[in-house]
């Protein structure tokens, strides 16, 4: 278990952190999505991670189950509601994202868009 990567939510030690996997493990948030340009080895379906919590404990391990890069441009409003933030446009879901990122995106800004399922919980 402790060989698995960790599953990148907001940053550790943050109230994001907490809010986001608590969206996991309620079943919520069933997607992410970060910069493909800052992805070194982006999730391919299958590939498992170890959900931590804001303090860096492991929660649970998370299955993915889609991962696509796609122009920004290409989230479509099914998506956006997946991630469990609450987002009731797709507008809402990139100024969320512009601030995360601290950049503007487009777009053709190409995003790793990725869809999991919480496989167990701890």
């Amino acid at each position: 278990m402790t060989d698995l990567p960790p599953f990148g939510l907001g940053y550790p030690g943050t109230e994001l952190r907490t809010q986001l996997v608590q969206a996991v493990l309620r079943g919520e948030k069933t997607a992410t999505a970060g910069l493909a340009e800052e992805e070194e080895s982006p999730p391919r379906a299958g590939d498992r991670y170890l959900l931590h919590d804001a303090g860096e404990q492991a929660v649970g391990i998370v299955e993915v189950t889609e991962a696509r890069i796609v122009p920004a441009g290409e989230i479509d409003l099914g998506f956006a509601r997946d991630e469990g933030e609450g987002f009731e446009s797709v507008e809402e879901w990139r100024l969320a994202h512009e601030r995360f990122f601290d950049r503007p995106i487009t777009d053709d800004t190409l995003v790793v868009a990725v869809r999991f399922r919480l496989a167990e919980r701890f």
